[in-house]
């Protein structure tokens, strides 16, 4: 998917919107609609460089030497790159060059970083100088260069100029290198060719160089060959008869590894129809008959990477047969790197092929990954754990899909065959031993066997239900309370582990009999005991609320908590999330015996002890080392759970706690002047990002004429936090401002206006970062709140508001902000109602255009592609809904919106009939977006929407889950009985 432009169709010209639209004729911003322009850098003169590095080193002797010589050797080749000619017709002008050229690679791997960097800025304006022949150059380098170091880095210049993350810059390194002449790219790709198999460094660099150029050709239909190239360097007898071993083994492994390479970054339809000669070469690298294991182990991830593109072969059972031989064999390789690269190809295959494994499931699979499992090499045990992982994760989902067909009186597709109930009697007595092996000095970070064993229990307690309670409560009875810490903390961790699954009667009667024993597990000596205790009291009071709310259990609980969040870090981080399940449970359990209208009750079993809990939060979060194990983080968090889940005899609190967080707020903006280290200032932001970010929880709590009455130093606050939001990871503290100031507005409603000229300025300094995702999506959020506080009354800020969310279509590299945008349009023709007819010429060709995107054709193995096609939609009819709603009051409006209705309905009918189907959350979207053009237009919409594609989809929504989408559908089918029978 090509990275968005700008918002409309270059060949969309729009009449002039009154003080908005200075430059009508804008390029798309959505995918498939406008050409891609590519901009090439400026060039800097051979003069400049020279200038630059001479200001480079800061010694003036053997470093400015070497920059000197640096500059010289530089200067002769970015002069050879600037002739006109791309190639050389002088051989010994090629061979100086390639010389030269050399010496500033090997300068890339200097020990010295000023040397280094003098290098990389050379590359970097060679390549700018004249691209082709930098290219030529450097494959020439990586093929013909003796010295080993200086082909890598030759290797890794020219694969780098080809791949980035960013996917601008990715897109425009894609079209520099297409825009090559074709003799250019094939002489590169005969030299790396040549290189492949070459190499006395692993891994291959050619073979990266490969990937990267077939990745950036193949979907644009150029060298169609390189996949059966590759395969005939693997397979080809006769030529590695020819070889000497070590020769035939780089061939082979290389060309694996590109491969390999390939099948990971490229989607599975642009390759699909070569997975033929793809599995051909993997299958002959894996095979048993190889003699190599770096062969086998480069086929074997191989095949990792082509498992997403092999549906075809896998739904034939002679080639899925090849495929799962040779993949069981390597598991039992004896070469660990290989076993371990098979498993995690079956755990794959899992996941991807679940419904052709029943075949495969007695005879092979349990058994490998049981002796997995058993082995005690810790990489192995992961994926012999990490596979019934899988098959957990899978069969929940086949579950919630039948459960779905049975609701809608189908066929599921696929069923689960409950691999992972059967497997149970001898799945827990594995996995629970597993759990006892960990150490003291475990890394939170490192994923163990011991962790991944507590992960599967979890899954297969939510898989299997009831079921899992007979094989795992006699290990759970046995071990609770062993003297020996490291069975002691198992049983604890299965016990939490099963809190999800099993029916709410069976865990109430199991944590009735272990809440005890547990509470006193917060006192133990041994660290890993009391950090999981902690995790599983959090699990219990998620699991059994009734049950931990009750005085007797409250009694002990509470003054075992308070303790325990004075421990180490780890253990109060997981207090932290105890007490917030805790608060939670408490909450829910009074709103079911009563609130009042505003859906609060009047009071909870917290209540007395809600003031202590506050301060002792408070307390946690000025702990010197509450950096450690992210426990300042968990404190404000349970703190914000804290507010937010207080009843009405709390709020005296809830109002001091305001004021405490302001006085913190105005601490730290007193503190940021003195602070030097960069690590500190880090630290004081993340504080700054907290604060916000429990000022938005207090808020939200508080009544409107309380929040009136400290807005002058919420605000106040605010701005300065704003004003020193400089740098580059200044932008979560300015996100989190953003969101603060949202709250805010919420709650103050039109008084927010005194603040307007103050805020302003970072409002719209916000809508211009438009390289900071976050930071841009906040302000657009800001915008949103201030038109439902505001309505009619932000006229006078709207032309500019206007011009700053188009120029957020046009500049915003990440397309996720645009469906974003369209909604915040719609909300603010509702805002000013009939005023937005100024606006609209500008605004509905627009929102029409983004329609017309969001019913491209969808390639459903581009998840991220289907997701913002959703939001898309989304963003599209909410943006409808705005513009319909605010100019259907007056006649002389709806005229106006009327030419736009057919290409409206046209587009909820595309939805309607859209494959895969829209989700709920749209089918609620375009209902209403009916509904009101219903309203509006009455009986003259009913010859375009009286068919069978709109009921269908109305029918549909009738039938949902979700409240909202069934009222909206509802209402909808009743308006139009309503005009048919009148």
């Amino acid at each position: 998917m090509s990275r968005l432009g700008p918002s409309l169709s270059a060949r969309t010209r729009l009449p002039d919107c009154p003080r908005i639209a200075k430059s009508p004729m804008v390029t798309s911003a959505f995918p498939c609609l406008a050409p891609t322009t590519v901009e090439i850098p400026s060039v800097c003169s051979p003069g400049a460089a020279r200038s630059a590095a001479s200001k480079s080193p800061k010694s003036p002797n053997a470093t400015a030497c070497r920059a000197h010589l640096n500059v010289q050797i530089s200067v002769r080749v970015l002069r050879t790159f600037s002739r006109s000619n791309p190639r050389f017709s002088d051989s010994g002008t090629a061979s100086s060059t390639m010389a030269d050229l050399a010496q500033v690679l090997e300068k890339t791997i200097s020990q010295n970083p000023s040397d280094q960097q003098l290098a990389l800025d050379f590359l970097k304006q060679a390549g700018e100088t004249n691209f082709p022949e930098f290219v030529r150059q450097l494959s020439l380098c990586l093929r013909a260069n003796a010295v080993d170091f200086i082909r890598q880095a030759a290797g890794l210049q020219l694969k780098n100029a080809l791949v980035a993350k960013e996917d601008a810059t990715k897109q425009q390194y894609t079209a520099r290198w297409l825009q090559l002449a074709e003799e250019v790219r094939q002489y590169v790709k005969e030299n790396v060719m040549a290189t492949i198999g070459t190499e006395r460094f692993r891994p291959s660099i050619a073979a990266q160089c490969i990937a990267a150029i077939a990745c950036t050709e193949i979907p644009n239909n150029l060298w169609p060959t390189v996949i059966d190239e590759l395969m005939q360097n693997v397979t080809d007898a006769q030529r590695h008869a020819n070889l000497d071993p070590e020769s035939s083994v780089l061939l082979k492994e290389a060309s694996l590894e590109a491969l390999g390479y390939i099948c990971q970054d490229l989607f599975a339809g642009a390759i699909e129809s070569q997975s033929n000669s793809i599995l051909n070469a993997i299958v002959r690298g894996m095979g048993k008959e190889e003699t190599s294991n770096r062969v086998r182990l480069a086929a074997t991830n191989a095949m990792l990477n082509s498992l997403e593109f092999t549906r075809t072969n896998f739904s034939n059972e002679m080639e899925r047969h090849l495929i799962m031989r040779v993949v069981c064999e390597a598991t039992q390789c004896n070469d660990g790197p290989v076993k371990v690269a098979a498993m995690q190809c079956l755990v794959r295959i899992m996941s991807l092929y679940y419904q052709y494994m029943e075949y495969y499931m007695a005879q092979a699979l349990f058994p490998i990954t049981l002796e997995a499992m058993k082995s005690g090499v810790d990489d192995f045990v992961l994926q012999g754990i990490e596979f019934w992982s899988n098959v957990c994760e899978e069969e929940l989902t086949l579950n919630m899909e039948a459960e779905e067909a049975q609701e809608q009186g189908r066929t599921p597709e696929h069923v689960s065959r409950h691999y992972a109930k059967g497997a149970l009697p001898h799945l827990i007595p594995m996995l629970t031993e597993t759990l006892a092996h960990q150490e003291h000095a475990d890394d939170d970070d490192d994923w163990i066997p011991s962790k991944a064993a507590g992960v599967c229990i979890m899954l297969l307690a939510q898989c299997t239900g009831d079921d899992i309670i007979g094989p795992i409560l006699p290990f759970i009875t046995q071990h609770f309370t062993n003297a020996d810490w490291k069975y002691r903390e198992a049983a604890i961790m299965a016990f939490g582990s099963i809190m999800e699954g099993p029916q709410k009667a069976k865990l109430l009667e199991l944590v009735g009999q272990a809440i005890g024993p547990l509470i006193t597990a917060l006192s133990a000596p041994d660290l890993p005991v009391r950090d999981t205790a902690a995790w599983t009291i959090g699990r219990v009071c998620d699991a059994c609320e009734e049950l931990v709310t009750q005085p007797t259990i409250l009694s002990p609980l509470l003054p075992a908590l308070s303790n325990a969040l004075t421990q180490e870090p780890r253990v109060a981080a997981n207090v932290c999330w105890a007490i917030s399940s805790l608060t939670k449970a408490s909450y829910e359990s009074a709103c079911q015996q009563g609130t009042d209208d505003s859906g609060q009750p009047e009071t909870y079993i917290l209540s007395g002890v809600f003031e202590g809990m506050v301060n002792e939060l408070l307390k946690t979060t000025d702990r010197q080392d509450a950096h450690h194990s992210n426990l300042r983080i968990a404190a404000y968090e349970t703190l914000m759970e804290l507010i937010k889940n207080s009843p009405k005899d709390c709020y005296p609190v809830v109002q001091r706690t305001t004021v405490t967080i302001l006085r913190k707020l105005e601490q730290l903006l007193n503190m940021e002047s003195s602070l030097e280290s960069n690590s500190d200032k880090s630290q004081l932001r993340d504080l700054q990002s907290l604060l916000c970010a429990t000022l938005q929880s207090v808020l939200r709590k508080m009544h409107q004429e309380d929040t009136i009455k400290v807005s002058d130093l919420i605000m106040r606050g605010l701005i300065s936090i704003m004003q020193r939001c400089q740098g580059k990871d200044a932008g979560g503290v300015m996100e989190d401002a953003l969101m603060a100031v949202s709250t805010l507005i919420e709650a103050m409603g039109s008084d927010f206006a005194k603040y307007m000229d103050a805020f302003r300025p970072f409002l719209l300094a916000g809508l211009e970062k438009v390289e900071e995702t976050q930071v841009c999506s906040a302000a657009i959020g800001v915008i949103t709140d201030l038109a439902r506080a505001f309505e009619k009354n932000l006229l006078p800020l709207m032309d500019e508001i206007y011009r700053h969310l188009i120029l957020v279509l046009q500049k915003c590299p990440d397309r996720s902000v645009q469906p974003q945008v369209l909604s915040c349009i719609g909300d603010l023709a509702l805002a000013i109602g009939p005023e937005f007819k100024r606006f609209y010429p500008h605004a509905m060709p627009i929102l029409v255009q983004a329609a017309q995107a969001a019913k491209i054709s969808q390639n459903t193995e581009d998840y991220d592609l289907i997701d913002y096609i959703d939001d898309l939609r989304d963003g599209c009819l909410e943006g409808f809904t705005g513009i319909v709603q605010g100019l259907r009051c007056g006649p002389e409006e709806a005229q106006l919106l009327q030419n736009n209705v057919p290409e409206i309905i046209g587009f909820i009918h595309e939805l309607a009939t859209a494959v895969p189907e829209i989700r709920d959350a749209t089918i609620a979207h375009a209902a209403g977006l009916l509904g009101d053009l219903l309203t509006t237009y009455g009986v003259m919409l009913m010859g375009l929407i009286d068919n069978e594609v709109f009921n269908g989809m109305l029918t549909k929504g009738r039938r949902s889950k979700s409240s909202k989408t069934k009222t909206l559908c509802s209402w909808v089918t009743k308006e139009m009985r309503k005009l048919k029978n009148n």
